[in-house]
């Protein structure tokens, strides 16, 4: 790159970050309380996302369950590998069901629990941008009221109104991404509550067979 083209994207993205802080200064308080509930939301979003990704509730294939069910060898993986092999080799279908049970309440509540944490956020966002929304006219009824017009009287004003417009701005600009976040880690979850019982089912229907071979 030029250094004339490097000298104007530099000044470009000065004047890009020096806007934003004016627009975040005028946003008053409430700003703060909202960049909070973002952040908050997008740590938990992405914890939940890593978790479903990468983590051992991930849906996998039919052929992949089997491996873990017939391959003793997939217990040394821990985890549901481990869980599957020993349900499937259970002697008693009874104690099948406590085996995911537990597994469940292990890994997916506290996943249930940050879904909620987020939906929340969610929530609370265009809340706070109405706070600010509400502050904000208050300033500028209170301009109108002790003003005696003129400069600084417009001043205020237009202070109060800005406060009230770039909260709700703000607000709804973390809730709208929020909502389809929140919806997307949700559906991920739902994939992997399937999963988890469809490896339950499976490991039942393979100790029966077991069982069955061994009474024949």
């Amino acid at each position: 790159m030029e250094p004339s083209a490097q000298a104007g994207l530099s000044s470009a993205s000065t004047e890009l970050l020096q806007r934003t802080l004016e627009i975040w200064h005028a946003g008053g308080p409430s700003m703060y309380a909202i960049a909070g509930v973002a952040i908050l939301m997008c740590a938990v979003g992405v914890n939940v996302l890593l978790a479903l990704t990468f983590g051992d509730m991930r849906p996998r294939r039919d052929a992949t369950v089997r491996e873990w069910i017939e391959s003793p060898e997939s217990t040394d993986e821990g985890g549901l590998p481990a869980l599957a092999r020993a349900a499937a080799t259970a002697s008693d279908g009874a104690a099948v069901e406590p085996l995911f049970d537990e597994y469940a309440s292990r890994w997916l509540e506290p996943l249930e629990s940050q879904l909620r944490v987020m939906k929340v956020c969610v929530s609370a966002a265009p809340l706070l941008g109405l706070f600010g929304t509400v502050t904000g006219m208050l300033a500028t009824f209170d301009a109108l009221a002790s003003g005696t017009g003129g400069e600084q009287t417009m001043g205020a004003i237009a202070k109060g109104i800005a406060e009230a417009l770039i909260t709700t701005e703000a607000g709804l600009a973390v809730a709208l991404p929020g909502v389809f976040f929140h919806y997307f880690m949700a559906q991920r979850l739902e994939a992997s509550v399937d999963f988890l019982g469809h490896v339950q089912s499976t490991c039942a229907e393979a100790m029966k067979a077991s069982n069955r071979v061994e009474a024949a």
